[in-house]
């Protein structure tokens, strides 16, 4: 298995010592808080990860740069990890499907999530939107005119359940729980969210945790969560366990 691992700021050992100190943090959330804010800052780059339909998967860990999925990867992997060693190998499983490494196997999809890691995260859009949530199906991967977004992936018809922004208000706010990983909902055919983050909230202010790619950031910033929803057609609300 060829691997490609670049740690940024850390070492192997200041990283073993980074996850020791967090997994002290009993509280699910706060651990995520915690976790998640050492990445405050760090650059985004798209497709930051190695492998396609004609290329070999490489097993990717570059803590230099993130985009908003492998962000979340990487906090997912180290809320369950007390040392790199153990991060490396919860990465493998957050990352594909029975943690077998290659591009098909990849989870590319948010809801793939809750699909291949219920063991971890469990979806619970419905359960805080009660009455206020659409369903609707989608074959994911394969755009309006039939094309794939993904060559050598095959589409898969998915029940996706999603929370309109209008329907976003102080009560479902207060329903949310920091380390929520939240998906921004894609109207776009063959696509279920279109970006992705993490639930903040610091007293009565909620953030949204994310790797931005817009011109102003380009890095993984804290922005006002009904600020940032207001404008988004809706959102996925992934809990982990």
């Amino acid at each position: 298995m060829k691997e490609f691992i670049l740690l940024g700021d850390h070492s192997e050992r200041e990283l073993t010592r980074l996850l020791s100190e967090a997994s002290l943090i009993r509280d699910t959330g706060e651990r995520i808080a915690y976790l998640s804010g050492q990445l405050l800052g760090t650059p985004y780059k798209e497709s930051s990860l190695i492998g396609d339909k004609d290329t070999p998967e490489i097993f990717v860990i570059d803590l230099s740069v993130v985009d908003c999925f492998t962000c979340l990867e990487y906090v997912e992997a180290m809320r369950v990890s007390q040392s790199f060693f153990e991060f490396r190998t919860n990465l493998q499983k957050v990352r594909y499907k029975a943690g077998k490494i290659s591009f098909g196997a990849r989870n590319h999809f948010f809801t793939d999530w809750s699909e291949y890691n219920a063991e971890r995260i469990d979806e619970v859009t419905e359960t805080i939107g009660i009455n206020r949530t659409v369903r609707i199906e989608k074959l994911l991967n394969r755009n309006q005119d039939g094309t794939y977004f993904l060559d050598g992936i095959q589409p898969v018809l998915r029940s996706i359940c999603y929370l309109p922004s209008e329907s976003v208000d102080e009560g479902i706010c207060s329903l949310l729980k920091t380390g929520d990983y939240l998906g921004i909902y894609a109207r776009t055919p063959g696509l279920d969210v279109s970006h992705a983050g993490i639930i903040i909230k610091n007293h009565d202010a909620v953030f949204f945790r994310h790797a931005s790619s817009q011109e102003q950031y380009r890095k993984v910033v804290d922005e006002d969560f009904r600020s940032y929803i207001a404008d988004k057609p809706g959102m996925l609300i992934l809990r982990p366990k």
